[in-house]
């Protein structure tokens, strides 16, 4: 879900981003690749400078005062301790080479070699005492030089695999080298003796086994340049001189009876050996040279060819891909304009009533780019047009029913006005108790339907036209709503401290309670009151009505106060709820705060605030069970006139200040009356109504 809602930017890059991507790391696997190439020759270079040379010196050193201390004790003596410091020379400078080396792949062979080096000290003393026999000291500095020949292979690692090839090859002819310096070594100190143990011709006849295969061996590597010269020479006089004194010792098991027998054949192999050795290493580095070129031929091509295409490929996806998002973004731009600005400003205007030419209303989004691109602003354009249309043509049906409504509630209100004329004068000529409790029960019905019809009215949007220039007592507010409520026995109206609403909003205000009321006493058990408290606050009058129902759930009271506190258009499919549609306009045209929340008692509470701007400071009427005074003529705002009683409003007030001598005992059934009761409390209603009933045929209310 995350990736989705990602920007089409982003999605644009991300796009483009892999294959670049892609591109970049073939590009680096190559140039790694050739790079590695050019690391490995430049560390086989250091290594031989640094390493190769001085372990070479050393193992020349180690030789030679392997040689010296084979020889008996006299004859060492005069040569020895010179070699000795020779090879502490050739040591130490190994040390230091090694020491600075930080190659990770012959760290741990440079580590070995180190610590077998370590163990010198330790053959001499047994070369000086005596103590062990030539053969054990003469593999001591074997094993010295085994060290060393491990390292050397390490050195010889090359990426040219047939240059590596021809390296182990002379590798191997260098180990051949060592053999017959190993074999030199143990016949010169048998010379010096005069005879071979047992021990020692066996390992001459190893010495001899090892040299023929590493000879073999490499001979069977090296190619023909670097052949040829081994063929000839193995072919040559002096190598089967050396080669028939080897045999001689290896079958009779007894050194030469004279020394220049060994020694003169010996000298010449081993000179013939390092000069071919050295120019082999020559053809070698030449090889190698030019393997180092090829090298970096290739780390040119690969790496600046390479990178050039990668650099090329950047900056053409990226344009690409700038411009591309840059015109989604137009056709982003264009259409959040659409949905966020135009067509919201002109839904407003089509709700203020305000008529709009669709063909100026609707012009076509201006983008560029691809031709997907502009078939996408046509379709919007075609959206927009369509939107345009539709909005225009919910604006004149809703204001179509608007103007049913308000016609048909006005027929309704002058019906209704002409019926409740006719029941003023049926109970002035009726005297029965059972007819005048009939024509009340109807006169309060007919009293609803008023209010029902004033409730279209303000649903159209239009103002019932009932307003008073006089203030209007809080209480009477609350009585007057409670006469519009059929089951108003049930309501308790606690005393309220005085204050008085501006005439103009009255009518309005008892609407609203009126509705909250009704509200209040459908949705609560029939055996319940519903109380009403007034009170005043800082910001002005609150009047509380609380039911006993079961409540609501406390999304239910979010949804509702969200209405109450901004109205939503009214909608047809929603008129379940049509007296909180009523009370949400009533208190936007004044400013009163209507909230519900749930009641300590199970129920629900219904708080309106009446803002200070409503009430007034001056005296307010006073209540409808005050004295009756002289009634005097009042106008209506809005241009129709009206007159009003001793108290100032019309009957409805005055017929609610009846419900308390009307109402039940709470809790309990309502008792059947006696005729002479109901006739005693017609009378009472009478006599406050009678005028009013002639005020009322003025009121301007069609």
């Amino acid at each position: 879900m995350r990736s989705r809602n990602r920007s089409i930017r982003f999605k644009i890059f991300l796009l483009l981003l892999l294959p670049l991507l892609s591109l970049s790391a073939l590009w680096g696997f190559v140039l790694n690749l050739t790079v590695g190439d050019g690391q490995a020759l430049l560390r086989a270079g250091r290594l031989y400078q640094t390493l190769g040379v001085t372990s070479t010196d050393l193992g020349l050193a180690l030789q030679a005062e392997r040689a010296d201390s084979a020889l008996s004790p006299a004859k060492r003596a005069r040569s020895l301790g010179a070699q000795r410091e020779r090879t502490d020379a050739a040591l130490r400078a190994f040390t230091a080479a090694a020491a600075e080396t930080d190659d990770a792949q012959v760290r741990q062979t440079l580590r070995d070699t180190t610590q077998e080096l370590a163990r010198l000290d330790t053959i001499r003393a047994s070369v000086d005492t005596g103590l062990e026999t030539r053969l054990t000291n003469l593999n001591a500095y074997n094993g010295l030089m085994d060290s060393l020949f491990r390292l050397y292979e390490q050195l010889t690692s090359v990426p040219d695999l047939p240059i590596f090839q021809q390296a182990s090859a002379m590798q191997a002819m260098s180990n051949a080298r060592e053999v017959i310096s190993r074999e030199s070594a143990l016949i010169g100190g048998a010379l010096s003796e005069g005879e071979l143990t047992e021990a020692e011709t066996a390992a001459f006849t190893e010495y001899v086994a090892a040299r023929k295969f590493l000879h073999a061996r490499a001979l069977s590597t090296l190619d023909a340049e670097l052949r040829g010269p081994y063929d000839r020479f193995f072919a040559g006089p002096a190598f089967a001189a050396f080669t028939l004194a080897e045999a001689r010792v290896a079958v009779t098991g007894e050194p030469p009876r004279r020394s220049e027998h060994w020694t003169k054949p010996v000298a010449d192999v081993t000179a013939q050996l390092d000069r071919l050795g050295a120019s082999s290493a020559k053809i070698l580095a030449e090889r190698s040279d030019a393997v180092s070129t090829t090298v970096m031929v290739r780390i040119a091509v690969a790496g600046g060819v390479g990178l050039l295409a990668v650099i090329a490929s950047i900056v053409i996806s990226v344009r690409f891909g700038r411009r591309l998002s840059s015109e989604l973004a137009g056709l982003r731009s264009a259409a959040l304009d659409l949905a966020e600005v135009r067509l919201p400003q002109l839904v407003t205007r089509l709700r203020g009533g305000e008529q709009v030419n669709v063909r100026k209303e609707a012009p076509p989004l201006k983008v560029s780019g691809a031709a997907e691109i502009l078939d996408v602003a046509k379709a919007f354009g075609s959206v927009q047009r369509t939107a345009i249309e539709a909005a225009v043509g919910q604006a004149n049906l809703r204001r179509g029913i608007s103007q049913v409504f308000l016609n048909l509630a006005r027929r309704k209100q002058g019906l209704l006005h002409r019926q409740l004329t006719l029941l003023d004068g049926m109970q002035r000529r009726t005297h029965e108790p059972d007819a005048l409790d009939d024509l009340f029960r109807l006169d309060h019905l007919t009293t609803r339907m008023r209010r029902h019809a004033e409730g279209l009215i303000i649903l159209s949007g239009s103002a019932p036209g009932r307003v008073w220039r006089q203030p209007v007592p809080a209480l009477d507010v609350v009585r007057a709503a409670t006469a519009e409520v059929e089951d108003y026995t049930r309501i308790s109206v606690e005393p309220m401290p005085t204050a008085a609403v501006d005439g103009s909003a009255a009518a309005d205000l008892v609407h609203l309670v009126a509705e909250l009321l009704e509200n209040a006493t459908i949705y609560s058990p029939p055996n319940t009151t519903v109380q009403v408290r007034g009170d005043a606050v800082s910001n002005g009058y609150v009047i509380e009505i609380e039911d006993r129902g079961l409540g609501l759930a406390p999304e239910e009271y979010d949804r509702l106060n969200a209405l109450l506190v901004d109205p939503p258009e009214f909608d047809l499919a929603d008129s379940d709820r049509l007296g909180l549609f009523v009370v949400a306009k009533l208190a936007a045209r004044h400013g009163v705060s209507v909230t519900v929340r749930a009641s300590p008692f199970g129920g629900t509470t219904a708080i309106v605030l009446i803002p200070r701007g409503l009430l007034v400071e001056q005296p307010a009427l006073p209540p409808a069970d005050a004295p009756r005074r002289e009634r005097k003529p009042l106008a209506l705002v809005g241009g129709t006139t009206t007159t009003t009683t001793h108290k100032g409003l019309p009957r409805r007030v005055r017929q609610a200040n009846l419900a308390p001598q009307l109402k039940a005992p709470e809790q309990e059934p309502r008792p059947e009356r006696s005729p002479d009761e109901v006739r005693d409390l017609f009378s009472a209603f009478q006599r406050g109504t009678q005028r009013g009933r002639e005020e009322e045929a003025q009121e301007g209310d069609l």
